[in-house]
């Protein structure tokens, strides 16, 4: 079940070493075009997938709970080909939704500013000036939807196993050093453990995604839930404002495939609309 995230910055040569690594490995690349392939398998429209793929919400909209469940079900496609083994997911959170997996490899592809702008402007026949603009946002849009979903830096080292400057290591060197991480013994032997935990994970983001789209409950769960899954029994902690709507997340859950038993400890707080009563 060998599993490698790599994340890259544009213009860092990231797409040729990544399409390069998924034809040498014989690996699945998910990436965005895997993605929508397979996007309306999960009830997900081209329009949905563009508005929410790598892309945080902007700082002035309050994020919507149908918005919501279309990231969680692209989380859930990754989630899925990933329990597949053998894959390469490109960019999307990869090495983050996938934190607590021990058998992954994360890759980061990276190299300076200038060096990568003007590889951009190259590559698409851009002017140099336009290309940085571009260059910039880009980086400024991945850091902001990983800080926004996973509350991380996207540029802290620590964060990888592998770090690749492709200003001093060529093309062949990183894709030596991506074949020859993947079979580390520290990786290798961590694929059953690994499996177990990938299914729990799926089991909860079905779960999330369930309770995202239950309207009798929407924009309750996004604040006071917490849902964590083991050997497929779901525990559900934080609180409801009424026991109609505890039946209704306990309904939901029940019904979600693979779930084998609910531990239910969801308190009921009675909803105060009047903040003198708070």
């Amino acid at each position: 079940m060998a599993i490698i995230t790599i994340s890259r910055e544009m213009g860092s040569a990231g797409i040729p070493i990544v399409h390069k690594a998924a034809e040498k490995l014989g690996y699945t690349l998910v990436d965005g075009e895997a993605i929508k392939k397979v996007a309306p398998d999960y009830g997900l429209t081209p329009e949905a997938v563009e508005k929410v793929d790598e892309k945080p919400p902007a700082f002035v909209d309050t994020i919507d709970a149908q918005t919501e469940a279309d990231y969680h079900q692209i989380e859930l496609i990754i989630l899925e080909y990933a329990l597949k083994g053998n894959v390469i997911i490109y960019g999307r959170g990869g090495q983050d939704l996938l934190k607590g997996v021990s058998s992954v490899l994360r890759v980061r592809i990276t190299a300076p500013f200038e060096e990568r702008v003007e590889r951009w402007a190259e590559r698409e026949w851009l002017d140099p000036d336009l290309a940085r603009v571009l260059v910039r946002k880009s980086d400024q849009q991945r850091a902001g939807f990983i800080k926004y979903y996973f509350d991380r830096d996207w540029q802290d080292p620590l964060q990888y196993d592998v770090v690749i400057n492709t200003s001093r290591l060529s093309e062949e060197t990183a894709l030596k050093l991506i074949a020859e991480a993947v079979k580390d013994k520290n990786l290798t032997e961590q694929k059953d453990a690994s499996k177990k935990f990938l299914q729990d994970l799926i089991i909860r983001k079905k779960v999330e995604t369930r309770l995202l789209s239950n309207k009798i409950i929407e924009g309750l769960h996004q604040y006071h839930f917490h849902i964590s899954v083991a050997a497929g029994k779901v525990t559900l902690e934080g609180h409801v404002h009424s026991e109609a709507q505890r039946l209704e997340v306990l309904k939901t859950t029940r019904q979600v495939e693979g779930v084998s038993g609910i531990i239910n400890e969801l308190d009921i707080r009675p909803y105060r609309s009047n903040p003198r009563e708070l």
